[in-house]
Parts: C-alpha cells; sequence; structure tokens
C-alpha cells in the first residue's frame, strides 16, 4: 500500500534517527493491520520514521525508529534482546549512493513494498525518494520486517531488518534462510 504522507519533511538526516523497543504506540500518519498466521501486526508510518506493534499469544513487542526529541540511544547497527518468550534481533545500515543510483533504488524499493499484500510505504509531498517503507512477512515461524528511510537530499537510504520468534530448544531463534529486497 502506497499513501502520500500529509506533512512536512521534518525527519531529515539519517544520523538524527534513533531505536527504542517497548514504546507506547505514537501517533501515525499512515496503519496497516496485518494477522500472519496467529500474530497481530500493526505497520505504523511515522512521517519519515516508523513503529511496528506486535502481539501473539498474549505477548507483545514494540519497535521504533524515529527521531526521538531527548533520546540518547541512537540507531544501532546490531541488536540481540530477549523479549518475554521472544528472541527479538535488529540490524540498521546506511548506504550512501550517488543521485542517479539512489533515485533507481528508491524506485525499486517502492515497487517492491507498494506491490506487497503486506507492504507499507509513506511518500513525502514534492519529493518521490523520499519516503518511509515497511515490508512484513512470516517465515519459519517467525515474524520478520524490514524497512527503508530514504533521505534523498544526502543521498542516504537506512535499511533495518527485525526478527522475532519464539526461542528454540537450542535457545536460538531459527535462521532465515530467505533475503528480500
Amino acid at each position: 500500500m502506497l499513501t502520500t504522507l500529509n506533512t512536512s519533511y521534518t525527519d531529515t538526516r539519517a544520523a538524527d534517527l534513533a531505536w527504542a523497543l517497548g514504546r507506547e504506540p505514537l501517533p501515525a500518519l499512515a496503519t496497516l493491520d496485518l494477522e500472519l498466521t496467529g500474530a497481530k501486526l500493526q505497520l505504523r508510518l511515522l512521517g519519515a520514521s516508523h513503529q511496528i506493534l506486535l502481539e501473539e499469544r498474549r505477548s507483545s513487542c514494540s519497535e521504533t525508529v524515529a527521531c526521538i526529541p531527548g533520546s540518547s540511544t541512537p540507531l544501532p547497527v546490531g541488536v540481540a534482546k530477549r523479549v518475554g518468550d521472544w528472541e527479538y534481533e535488529f540490524a540498521a545500515r546506511v548506504e550512501v549512493l550517488p543521485p542517479g543510483s539512489f533515485e533507481g533504488r528508491a524506485q525499486e524499493l517502492l515497487a517492491l513494498v507498494c506491490d506487497h499484500p503486506h507492504g507499507l510505504a509513506g511518500v513525502f509531498p514534492g519529493s518521490p525518494h523520499a519516503f518511509t517503507a515497511m515490508l512484513a512477512q512470516r517465515h519459519e515461524g517467525q515474524v520478520h520486517w524490514r524497512t527503508w528511510h530514504a533521505y534523498p537530499q544526502d543521498g542516504q537510504l537506512v535499511a533495518t531488518r527485525t526478527r522475532v520468534g519464539a526461542r528454540t530448544a537450542a535457545g536460538r531463534p531459527g535462521r532465515d534462510r530467505s533475503r528480500a529486497a
């Protein structure tokens, strides 16, 4: 699903993004509610930021990547935590692309997310390459999501990948062998 975000583009630098786990729902500009084999997931666009809420079997988790006033937790390269009965794994990277490559990558990602039944993307008025996009899926009993935050003025694309699932008998979550864009 693609939407135009009716707000000014205020989260304008990748370096301003922070990560938080367990925050209460923040006001959203657009949402997509999903049911993935018993897991309830809500994808939330917060401007150039995102929040994802997950509920399954009386457990819940929320992930926020946003410009959070007063936050001292910058966007980490990786996080692995136990959240209730789940293992939570998060990874982020910032890609810096030249203008022609950035525009092509932005179009590719928007097409991927907009055509997917579990995808939500929001673009900002006046800049078709300024967007936030999210894509979720369930694989091998775990819930996975990917997000992209585009900053065309700097040629920066922030990509995140998250996996949440129950601990296996060996104490480690199962491995995802699939790779999305």
